[in-house]
């Protein structure tokens, strides 16, 4: 039967035998610009999963273009390095390319040794807060020349095509916009004025390399940016591109300030494939489309309907490497597919920490966290089936070891069910089906329903335990908690409790944010009711936002520190406030509950007594470990470890990992 993803495309004259594109995504892997083990290792790994083509990158231009996290392609010393990633991943499998890029404005002076970064005007960047330099037109010239040395130098050292980057708010884009472009010379003004750097700089790496080497760039479809570049803009820049310039188009989404979630879980899959159609119906070469792109179904359609030529999977890569060959083998069902938390592969680059992924423990750490066959195998008794039980196990029985799992509840997956309830969350579902399913074709025995006490332990008479038993919610001693109108939040987000129209939330950290998130979505209208509306044309536009928005119950979240969400990821931190307003979630930080009534709470704010009326209070306080197993182990003298929740609560991500070291340790 044909598959879309597994016909041959070319591109200039290079043929790739599959419609996969690994694109390039920071890593914080390099180390002084030079291409390190733990890069080459990385790509190695995807490239053993045979996408058609990995681009890695982004490689600098210049010394002002990026810091030394990233891969330098600006000076010939950086040409072995680049050498041994190009030839390690065409080893492997893959087809090559590298990114080239220069940040811009989005650069930091820290990382330039004070110096100022570099833009077409001197507008400050939201996210780096700095003023850049204006660049006069020598600079201007000059960053052209080295956008194409370091084109040259990427063909040198291999590799098999070059793309250059022209979106994502850095500084081809930043000529581009008019919100970062007020020059009056012949690169500002107008629009063609504006794109003429971007159309400079590749016309010299297209000098530079020649006509037969294949030239990408990857381009934004839309800035999302109030007061930038229009999408018809941008699909002209790409008509003038695409004119005898560029081989192919990649499309990018969004500038790194723009509030429109691009990543992260509440981006429904394939959701900005329209772009990359906007801009395939106005060229003639192949356009590649990008973003929330996790899995073979969602790619074989965008391909199958004609959205695009190419899939760029970046995070799906980094999640299972082995993605595209799982695909070509009819194992998809196998796949561990990336669920868009974006805790190890961006939240990780905000802490100048290298990328990680909490579906997948082993990435970042090729080749330095072996699963190692041990010689001696023992059975092990795993308590708990959460993400950090299942992930033991997995390792575990990986080793060799004979391995069974207890689980005290109906179905595994623990917490990953909790993170999965709020609107944009479902993803943290399919990690717990994909670890089951990893579960069921090892033929890891797990036994439901049961709870591990000392006498089980006995019966089994395992030679090691793994304690991952999870978290239990904290009830805070509040005069009133044992109303009969006061749940607890985990209740709430498993639909196991009512509530009413007025909804009083007490604790404002990720699990109140999530759950007044659940709650504030009750009584909105579908995504199928909003495009019936829409398409029928029988409500206008205000009005179908205000039904997709204002549900039906009255909610306030109180918090006792002075901020609201203090123990959520940056990545999607900022979106789940946005919504918080959007939804007419009222929020009260600084606020004491002080007691618990009838009619609802009273608070202390200020040293002031407030009354919130509540027909349900719902708690949201945190969570405890929940390890009641340790000291019996312990006494038992039996060897065990203590992963996820059980040791200190914390993420999904940590439960993951400590459940691999776990496996690992025993």
């Amino acid at each position: 039967m044909r598959d879309p993803i597994f016909e041959p495309i070319i591109i200039n004259r290079l043929k790739i035998k599959n419609r996969i594109y690994l694109p390039a995504m920071h890593l914080g892997m390099a180390q002084d610009f030079e291409v390190t083990n733990q890069i080459i290792n990385f790509y190695a790994q995807r490239a053993k999963g045979r996408p058609g083509m990995i681009c890695a990158g982004y490689a600098t231009v210049d010394e002002l273009s990026g810091n030394t996290q990233n891969i330098g392609a600006h000076d010939d010393k950086f040409l072995p390095g680049l050498q041994k990633l190009a030839k390690a991943i065409k080893d492997n499998g893959s087809l090559s390319a590298m990114q080239i890029n220069h940040a811009g404005r989005y650069n930091f002076s820290f990382f330039l040794n004070g110096k100022q970064p570099l833009a077409p005007s001197p507008i400050a960047s939201r996210m780096t807060r700095e003023t850049p330099k204006e660049m006069t037109i020598d600079e201007i010239k000059t960053t052209i020349k080295s956008f194409a040395q370091a084109a040259l130098r990427v063909k040198k050292a291999g590799f098999d095509a070059v793309e250059v980057l022209s979106g994502t708010g850095y500084l081809i884009s930043e000529f581009l916009s008019p919100l970062t472009n007020q020059r009056t010379d012949s690169y500002g003004g107008n629009f063609e004025n504006q794109m003429r750097f971007g159309l400079e700089v590749v016309a010299a790496v297209r000098d530079a390399v020649g006509e037969d080497f294949p030239l990408i760039v990857r381009m934004n479809g839309n800035d999302f940016m109030p007061g930038g570049n229009s999408r018809a803009e941008l699909q002209e820049y790409a008509k003038t591109l695409s004119k005898g310039l560029v081989d192919a188009l990649c499309i990018n989404v969004g500038w790194h300030e723009a509030r429109v979630p691009q990543i992260v879980a509440c981006v429904p899959r394939g959701a900005f494939s329209y772009l990359a159609r906007g801009i395939k119906e106005r060229v003639n070469i192949p356009v590649i489309a990008s973003h929330r792109i996790n899995d073979p179904k969602t790619a074989r359609q965008m391909l199958d309907d004609g959205m695009c030529d190419m899939v760029a999977m970046g995070r799906s890569l980094i999640a299972d490497p082995g993605l595209p060959e799982k695909t070509r083998l009819g194992k998809e069902k196998e796949i561990m597919h990336c669920i868009a938390c974006a805790q190890g592969c961006f939240d990780n680059l905000f802490k100048l920490k290298h990328v990680e992924c909490l579906c997948n423990p082993l990435a970042g750490f090729e080749g330095t966290r072996p699963v190692k066959k041990v010689t001696s195998p023992k059975k092990i008794l795993v308590a708990g089936a959460g993400p950090a039980g299942m992930t033991a196990a997995i390792t575990a029985h990986s080793r060799g070891h004979d391995v069974i799992i207890y689980e005290s509840q109906e179905r595994p997956g623990g917490q990953l069910y909790l993170a999965a309830a709020p609107p944009g969350r479902k993803e943290f579902e399919q990690l717990a089906l994909d670890l089951e399913t990893q579960i069921s074709l090892k033929k890891i025995p797990i036994v439901l329903k049961t709870k591990v006490n000392q006498e089980l332990i006995k019966k089994e008479n395992p030679d090691a335990v793994i304690i991952a038993t999870g978290a239990k919610p904290i009830i805070p001693e509040i005069p009133g908690i044992d109303l009969p109108h006061v749940v607890e939040s985990w209740d709430v987000l498993l639909n196991k409790v009512f509530t009413g129209k007025k909804v009083a939330i007490i604790g404002g950290g990720s699990v109140g944010v999530e759950t007044a998130l659940f709650l504030a979505g009750k009584g909105t209208i579908s995504a199928e009711a909003i495009k019936f509306l829409l398409v029928n044309k029988a409500e206008d536009l205000e009005t179908i936002f205000e039904m997709a928005t204002q549900g039906t119950k009255q909610i306030t979240l109180i918090e006792m520190l002075n901020k609201i969400g203090k123990d959520i990821g940056k990545s999607t931190k900022w979106g789940m406030m946005q919504d918080l307003g959007r939804y007419h979630v009222r929020t009260m930080t600084g606020s004491k509950v002080i007691e618990i009534t009838p009619g609802g709470l009273n608070i202390e704010l200020d040293d002031n007594i407030q009354k919130i009326e509540a027909d349900t209070v719902v708690v949201a306080a945190g969570s405890a470990s929940n390890n009641h197993l340790e000291s019996i182990v312990d006494k038992m003298g039996v060897e065990y470890r203590v992963a996820g929740d059980a040791q200190k609560v914390a993420t999904a991500f940590d439960a993951v990992h400590q459940g691999y070291k776990a496996g690992l340790e025993i």
